[in-house]
């Protein structure tokens, strides 16, 4: 059986980690990035650990470039075992801070790159009759929160786009998985943070709120015990069980939220928790 691995966007973050994970236990690992500068840098990354990562140019926007990296590993390998689906962006601010173009960027490298690469994977994977899908979401797909609503919108989308695909895979042997972890400190918190262009515009009416928020979201960042290796080790199982399951949450804090979400009342819930954040926001 192959153990050729396609990952999506793989230069940094929660891609770069698993990418390495994966290489340390025996996966042929096609490490793929929109850019060449990221290339580079990721291939001295995977050197300093004494790792051979394959490193296709991939650009989930851009059909050419998936089915040139698609025709690469299987060409080299002959199957392509497993994706993980990792290349996303980010998009805070305030809706009505965001503008069209900032939105449809996000969704279209969120949600849209996710279902073309999947488009471009799944003949070779469904005549082969393995292959194992695993989409890098977030807690922000099953709860969303304030001044992210083009993100959790991207994401929601990705989590529904999933929960289908795995109902019409499955009877082909091939596996569908989620993985939601929950804030986790990368580069999406610094120079990937992904502001929106008029969110902090000293006219807009929802400054005040948003810097509040960010303010709010640096500590939750500062204070989060999920690490990259976390997600990279979840993705591992999803890859390596013989039963994956649809859904692996990342996390003990976003375990705590979504299971206070799963046996609370609605309306209790969406009082405490969503009422909780407001007040912080609005009322400094």
């Amino acid at each position: 059986m192959s153990r050729s691995v396609l990952i999506t966007g793989a230069g940094t973050g929660l891609g770069l980690e698993t990418a390495l994970y994966l290489a340390e236990r025996g996966f042929v690992v096609y490490a793929s990035v929109p850019d060449p500068s990221q290339r580079t840098q990721l291939m001295a990354t995977a050197a300093a650990h004494h790792l051979d990562l394959r490193t296709p140019l991939l650009d989930v926007t851009d059909e050419s470039s998936i089915r040139a990296s698609v025709e690469q590993v299987l060409a080299e390998s002959g199957t392509l075992y497993g994706v993980v689906h990792n290349a996303g962006i980010s998009l805070r601010g305030y809706f009505e801070d965001c503008d069209e173009a900032e939105i449809r960027r996000v969704l279209e490298v969120n949600l849209f790159g996710a279902m073309a690469v999947t488009r471009a994977v799944l003949p070779s994977m469904r005549r082969a009759r393995q292959g194992r899908l695993v989409f890098i979401s977030s807690i922000g797909g099953r709860i969303a929160s304030m001044a992210r609503s083009a993100y959790c919108a991207s994401k929601f989308g990705l989590e529904g786009f999933a929960e289908s695909l795995w109902q019409e895979v499955v009877p082909l042997g091939l596996t569908v998985s989620l993985i939601e972890p929950g804030i986790v400190r990368t580069e999406r918190w610094t120079v990937n943070r992904g502001v929106a262009r008029r969110a902090l515009d000293p006219a807009s009416p929802y400054r005040t709120w948003f810097q509040r928020e960010e303010k709010l979201a640096d500590e939750l960042v500062r204070t989060s015990p999920t690490k990259t290796v976390h997600v990279a080790a979840a993705v591992y199982r999803a890859l390596t069980a013989r039963q994956p399951r649809l859904r692996y949450v990342v996390g003990w804090r976003a375990n705590l939220v979504l299971g206070l979400r799963r046996y609370l009342p609605g309306e209790t819930f969406e009082r405490w928790y969503f009422g909780m954040a407001i007040r912080r926001v609005t009322q400094g």
